[in-house]
């Protein structure tokens, strides 16, 4: 994102830190809710006419609400947040590459077109997609180990390292670590619809501006970030499926891909089931991103201000070693060639 006039705009890796700081204050902010949409996208519905219970875990949840008490009930406030330090390891990973490589793509196309102004709805939609694919490749193992984690029973709580260990050890070997891949690679539009959708309602709303107030960036992120998780939530629903432990009932044979994992929830449940989880899931993703782009937007402004005031303070050691440098050599020269000698120094 460009600075303001006579300020530099930030390079990749400043606009990826700034990125990936702001998603881990918020995604630590709202992790319980994390837990909470996970937990109901890989339960399966009971089934009276089955004595073999559907879901993941013992306990079964009827809402969010209802999923919040159990959890507490059954295992203590800090099971709200069972898996907390990959979740944060995987977003500052995932958002710190996404926001590095959105940055070149787009400063790379607007560079060799020549725009003067903002790329389109449709290229904008299209270089989130390639950042966020290769983002993705990167950091799916920690998405995997997360998942499993949030969905481990009480008495079977692990590690991180353990919990990846596991994964390796019990499925496909390293393989089993990118579980999910072509689903994740397919959801690379929900943020591309995101940020998408983030510049276009910027625009809309607040026209020429370069840097917003919190409010106005939460309002967007917010936004911005409800349309995108609308329009894939079936998508997210079957990625954590693939992810996750089999239900009970399939015995441990795992999915093998995003479609039976759609088609057998659809099955067994419906397909509104589709949908399931959704309303922790936009709560989530809209406080997230909400705090994400204000928080992001302060972050900016700082490493903007930062990178000024250490250039500033390089050229002003560059000019006081020019001028020590000067000095002494006006004290081994003549005087006349000493003053010459002072430009080239200088420079």
């Amino acid at each position: 994102m460009p600075g303001k006039a006579g300020q530099a705009p930030l390079p990749p890796w400043g606009n990826a830190l700034a990125g990936a700081t702001g998603a881990v204050l918020a995604n630590a902010i709202v992790y319980p809710l994390d837990i909470v949409k996970t937990r109901l996208q890989v339960q399966v519905k009971r089934n009276p006419a089955d004595p073999a219970p559907l879901t993941t875990n013992d306990v079964h949840y009827t809402s969010a609400l209802d999923a919040i008490r159990k959890i507490v009930d059954d295992e203590g406030v800090f099971g709200l947040y069972s898996g907390i330090n990959g979740s944060l390891i995987g977003v500052a990973s995932t958002n710190f590459a996404y926001f590095y490589w959105y940055s070149v793509v787009r400063t790379l196309y607007i560079s060799s077109r020549n725009l003067a102004k903002p790329p389109n709805s449709a290229t904008e939609l299209s270089l989130g997609a390639v950042a966020g694919a290769v983002a993705q490749v990167f950091t799916i193992p920690v998405s995997v180990v997360t998942t499993r984690q949030q969905t481990q029973p009480k008495g079977d709580k692990k590690g991180l390292i353990d919990t990846g260990r596991e994964v390796v050890n019990s499925e496909d070997g390293w393989t089993g670590l990118w579980r999910g891949l072509k689903a994740s690679l397919v959801l690379v539009v929900n943020p591309a619809i995101t940020y998408g959708a983030y510049q276009r309602l910027k625009e809309l709303f607040f026209p020429g501006k370069t840097h917003l107030r919190p409010w106005e960036s939460f309002f967007l992120g917010a936004a911005s970030k409800a349309l995108a998780t609308i329009a894939t939530q079936p998508l997210i629903v079957a990625k954590v499926g693939l992810q996750s432990q089999p239900p009970p009932a399939r015995e441990g044979k795992r999915f093998k891909s995003f479609i039976e994992v759609m088609s057998y929830i659809i099955e067994h449940e419906g397909p509104l089931a589709l949908f399931k989880g959704i309303a922790p899931q936009i709560t989530k993703g809209i406080l997230v991103q909400g705090l994400l782009m204000m928080t992001k937007e302060r972050m900016e402004i700082l490493f903007i201000v930062l990178f000024a005031y250490l250039r500033r303070l390089r050229s002003q050691r560059l000019l006081m070693a020019a001028e020590a440098a000067a000095s002494k050599a006006k004290e081994l020269l003549p005087l006349d060639q000493s003053k010459q000698a002072l430009p080239a120094l200088i420079k």
